[in-house]
């Protein structure tokens, strides 16, 4: 009897032991398309001044152009939510690779036309761009939803995440090489090309867990124990698909206190972000007087504090939820003190060495990286029927600071002529997220539809 038992525990240690850990090779795919991503969505800055002076553009000008992005990511987010709900993560999400690559890549061209011509074509590129990223992140919550149990999902949300900041470590100082050797549209073709030659890898790991060939059992069981949503993309043709948005879900969505309080934090943590895939290489050429080389490089360092910052969020607030901390606690804490941390930023303003500046927005950015867990709440949070709808809800709001941002910013500067103003603006976004999960998100679970 006792030498049964004895195997028995030997043959579960033995499972136990050859569990496999796809989901990590999947969230390491998706942190590596996000980095394409992110490097296609913020190859408008590092082109940017070589471009506004190839084109004779004001800074308001350049502020319309940046938010071009902003207004197709927000006004197809719901669309985009809907058709991850209907058709699944991997179809959709492999299309709007695809589609962002191409039209990325279509900028280029915007080097062999000028004048009124050049500014109407590149607004209507980086248009379509926006519209074909807009189901990425979305996609990005719903697959790490269905791949992760609890414990593990601020890590794994945090990778995806922190490849916003990685995009600029990797790509920024080759765009800023690009842009000075080739001339601005050659940033485009190259990242275009890039995104197109990485799909089919993309689309031979990413797939859901029940469908994924190099998945075993243990590790089915494993995720699933832990709550992972791992029939989300089942393909099953007796599966009930949601048959077109429900107004009555997103009535539900933003009448709850919780998730409008994420929602609203996340338009002003977007704020910050798309400060600085925007406008900061500028700040760095025109404020501080360096050149698109040496901003295109230099601009790697915050980014890879907020890289790290990112990871460091992720990590602490997974350790906490296995020490027992409740979720809404262990969320928070890395969120509240990566904001105060982030506020430093404005001390730029009283600075002219360019040491300084850089060292105060790595602090910044390694800040602002720690606080960035909105999607991994979203994973916490969304209910299981509206995955993806949720994912681009949370988006829509997010996204909505990618219009207004670049464009406020453009009428400071034009304003006040110098950016100053635009750091104190920049910084009152840290301090509302703050306030957001301070006094108005309250407890942190998963929301049921009623």
């Amino acid at each position: 009897m006792q030498l049964e038992n004895s195997k028995t525990i030997g043959a579960q240690s033995e499972t136990s032991i050859k569990r496999t850990n796809v989901r990590w090779l999947v969230v390491a795919m998706l942190f590596f398309m996000t980095l394409i991503n992110y490097a296609d969505r913020s190859s408008i800055s590092l082109a940017g001044p070589q471009m506004a002076k190839d084109l004779g553009l004001s800074p308001v000008d350049m502020g319309i152009i940046f938010s071009a992005f902003g207004w197709a990511y927000v006004m197809f987010q719901l669309p985009g939510g809907w058709l991850l709900d209907k058709f699944g993560s991997r179809l959709i999400y492999s299309l709007s690779i695809f589609f962002w690559s191409l039209f990325t890549l279509m900028t280029g061209l915007a080097g062999f036309v000028s004048g009124a011509t050049a500014v109407a074509f590149i607004f209507a590129m980086r248009f379509m761009v926006g519209t074909s990223e807009a189901p990425s992140f979305p996609a990005n919550s719903r697959i790490v939803a269905s791949w992760f149990p609890a414990s593990e999902r601020g890590t794994a949300a945090a990778i995806f995440n922190s490849a916003q900041y990685g995009s600029t470590v990797f790509f920024a100082p080759l765009m800023g090489w690009l842009a000075h050797t080739w001339g601005w549209h050659s940033v485009f073709t190259v990242l275009g090309l890039l995104g197109i030659a990485f799909l089919p890898l993309f689309r031979k790991i990413v797939k859901s867990p029940k469908e994924h060939p190099q998945v075993n059992e243990a590790e089915i069981d494993y995720i699933s124990a832990g709550g992972a949503l791992i029939s989300l993309d089942e393909s099953n043709a007796t599966q009930k698909k949601p048959e077109g948005p429900k107004l009555r879900y997103l009535k539900q969505l933003l009448s709850s206190r919780m998730m409008l309080g994420t929602y609203l934090a996340q338009y002003c943590l977007n704020a910050i972000g798309f400060f600085f895939i925007t406008w900061f290489p500028i700040y760095l050429v025109q404020e501080k007087n360096m050149s698109i080389m040496k901003a295109g490089m230099v601009a790697a360092i915050p980014a890879i504090c907020g890289f790290l910052g990112g990871l460091l969020g992720g990590f602490f607030s997974d350790f906490l939820i296995k020490k027992g901390v409740s979720v809404s606690v262990a969320r928070k804490i890395p969120i509240i003190s990566g904001m105060m941390l982030c506020c430093v930023m404005v001390l730029c303003n009283y600075t002219d060495s360019e040491t300084a500046v850089i060292a105060i927005m790595a602090m910044s950015f390694l800040g602002k990286g720690i606080g960035g867990m909105g999607w991994t709440i979203n994973t916490d949070t969304a209910p299981r029927e509206i995955a993806g709808l949720s994912g681009s809800m949370l988006n829509t709001f997010s996204n909505a600071s990618s219009i207004t941002t670049p464009i406020i910013t453009g009428y400071i500067l034009d304003i006040t002529g110098s950016f100053h103003a635009v750091l104190w603006f920049v910084i009152s976004h840290a301090v509302m997220v703050i306030f957001f999960y301070l006094f108005v998100v309250g407890k942190i679970q998963r929301l049921v539809l009623k």
